[in-house]
């Protein structure tokens, strides 16, 4: 059960991961695939270490979805679509957070 869990949070570093690759920002995209190594070590501070990640690639995404949608509005470009997919995004990665609360992934890591 708490690897079918951990499979949240591997989309959602791997998701973070294409992003800051596509954004030319290759030492961040490498962290956040990196975090993928972080899912094997079952320790407290690796899962910290992830759900803060996790929380902070939320926040990147609803960074990006501020920045995009201003840049569409402004050259009168529809972006309630871009809006809608970046939001989902966020939420589905903050909520990847929330899976090291489960009891089974809580056991896992020892919290």
């Amino acid at each position: 059960m708490p690897i079918a869990l951990l499979v949240l949070p591997s989309i959602a570093a791997i998701l973070l991961a294409a992003h800051f690759y596509r954004a030319g920002q290759l030492a961040l995209a490498v962290l956040a695939a990196g975090a993928l190594v972080l899912l094997a070590v079952p320790r407290p501070w690796a899962a910290r270490a992830l759900q803060v990640a996790l929380l902070a690639g939320a926040l990147e995404w609803l960074r990006t979805l501020a920045l995009f949608a201003s840049m569409r509005m402004a050259a009168g470009q529809p972006y309630l679509r871009l809006a809608l997919i970046l939001g989902v995004v966020a939420a589905f990665t903050a909520a990847s957070a929330a899976v090291f609360q489960q009891s089974a992934v809580r056991r896992r890591y020892r919290l």
